[in-house]
């Protein structure tokens, strides 16, 4: 499997928010994906290039997370299982950033997908995750995707079940909304207090022009002489 990683010393950052349904809670007793949803962002800009795929477990779906899911071993029966579909997900993630809620459950369960086909595995330390940003940034809040929803003004209604790609795409609204205040707030620090009850959002104008392939190599030329650069801390 392709590295996760990612430069920040590349010019277009290409990041991937990923969500799994699942047979049950624990990769360890056998439970396996049902669901893979993903979605495209490009310099913190959400794209229409998304990854969607029903996945047959080969196994019984859980009580528990048919309830949470809606998703049958009737319904996924018709659908390929994870060994005849995972290179198509490698080729849309390719080298790109993971973006995941709760990334220690779904990095579990991908890699022991990985394991069971010979793929190499994910490295926890190449994926961001969101649960963990957001109790960090938000200290005694809830930080459920409902409740960051919530907080950024972000629809949910569609969300009567989990869905993964439902959930990849409310999260990478959530994200874009965290990242842009994580940026304003390194570089320019708060003027005020912020009222955390209020929704965060900011603009960011799009470009007027296009970089020429000169300006473009002279930038990446320029960049590799700046030494521990603050966008590292994004």
């Amino acid at each position: 499997m392709p590295s996760v990683g990612y430069s920040f010393k590349e010019i277009t950052m290409r990041e991937i928010v990923l969500d799994t349904e699942t047979t049950g809670l624990s990769a360890a007793s056998g439970d396996r994906i049902t669901e893979i949803g993903c979605v495209e962002i490009i310099d913190k800009r959400i794209t229409n290039n998304t990854y969607h795929v029903y996945l047959n477990p080969e196994r019984e779906v859980s009580r528990e997370a048919e309830e949470i899911s809606g998703l049958t071993l009737d319904f996924l029966k018709q659908f390929k299982a994870f060994k005849d579909e995972y290179l198509g997900f490698l080729d849309f993630i390719g080298s790109s950033r993971l973006v995941i809620h709760n990334a220690p459950f779904d990095i579990g369960f991908l890699n022991y997908e990985f394991s069971l086909v010979g793929a190499n595995l994910i490295q926890y330390d190449t994926v961001v995750d969101t649960l963990a940003m957001a109790k960090a940034k938000y200290p005694g809040s809830p930080a459920t995707l409902d409740a960051l929803c919530r907080k950024f003004s972000v629809n949910n209604s569609m969300r009567l079940k989990h869905g993964a790609l439902i959930d990849a795409e409310l999260l990478a609204e959530v994200y874009v909304n965290m990242s842009v205040e994580v940026r304003q707030n390194t570089l320019f620090g708060s003027s005020k207090p912020q009222d955390v009850n209020r929704p965060q959002t900011y603009q960011i104008p799009d470009r007027e022009f296009t970089a020429s392939e000169d300006e473009l190599v002279a930038h990446r030329e320029n960049l590799k002489k700046i030494k521990d650069p603050i966008w590292n801390m994004l």
